[in-house]
């Protein structure tokens, strides 16, 4: 059913084997399809990074930007056709490194986007350097010792920013990662939508999975619900939304003044 949203001549992806990043994009066609996203009122639009070349083999209209600023090229986008369903695909270096500051500032303002952050906890596409998302004590190319920086829980981070909507979920959960993303993209608000997906090639041969089923178990076993005691062996590991609320939203709030100076 979703092959009509697929460019299929650009097909084989250029994702590793075991990548996640399928597996977001087959759910989140499915979320659309539930909530009548298509391709005539939804615009996809996505930075640098692994995740980031998702928009490329769909059929959806599509801005891939520079790195780190896909959230100004979609504020843009939403301020000039309020109309539109915008929906952000990011990585974990796009969103909270690089793009770290648009994204507190898009929470603050409530502008109608839809976030979508696969966190796969390293830099993918170049050479699995450690990101601002990857857990603490986690080996990379540049953490041969293991990280001791402080990972964001982008959760907290973007409810105490402003987001009116903030859900975690992860590749193995993915009736509850359609759901969060069908939640995020009924909001009326900025939403963000945070899936745990471990990457195959970098941090997991660098963490010891041996291949992509026991990191899919791992996730199984350590993802708990919020407010409950589970294993917590990596950070970072409860699901949920973490925020869910209304406040007013910008492009509604931009058009109210203009009407007001209108009338001056």
């Amino acid at each position: 059913m979703m092959t009509k949203y697929l460019e299929i001549s650009h097909m084989p992806t250029i994702w590793c084997s075991g990548c996640g990043n399928g597996i977001v994009m087959n759910t989140m066609l499915r979320a659309f399809e539930e909530e009548a996203l298509t391709p005539d009122n939804t615009v996809i639009v996505s930075g640098i990074g692994c995740s980031s070349r998702m928009p490329g083999y769909l059929t959806f209209p599509s801005v891939h930007t520079a790195h780190g600023r896909a959230i100004p090229f979609a504020t843009g986008l939403k301020m000039a056709r309020p109309d539109l369903n915008i929906v952000i695909v990011s990585g974990d270096g796009d969103a909270a490194a690089i793009g770290g500051n648009h994204l507190i500032h898009a929470c603050r303002r409530n502008l109608d986007l839809t976030l979508i952050i696969i966190n796969n906890e390293t830099y993918g596409m170049t050479n699995g350097q450690f990101s601002p998302l990857t857990p603490i004590g986690s080996f990379s190319s540049t953490s041969e010792y293991g990280s001791i920086d402080r990972p964001f829980d982008v959760m907290k981070l973007c409810a105490a920013a402003g987001a009116t909507y903030a859900a975690r979920s992860s590749v193995y959960h993915t009736e509850q990662l359609k759901r969060f993303i069908s939640e995020g993209t009924r909001n009326h608000g900025f939403s963000v939508i945070e899936c745990l997906s471990i990457c195959p090639t970098h941090y997991g041969k660098d963490n010891g999975f041996s291949d992509p089923v026991e990191m899919m178990n791992f996730l199984r076993d350590n993802c708990t619900w919020m407010g409950k005691d589970g294993k917590r062996k990596k950070y970072c590991m409860d699901l949920g939304v973490f925020c869910g609320e209304s406040a007013p939203e910008y492009s509604d709030e931009y058009a109210k003044m203009r009407d007001r100076v209108r009338l001056l």
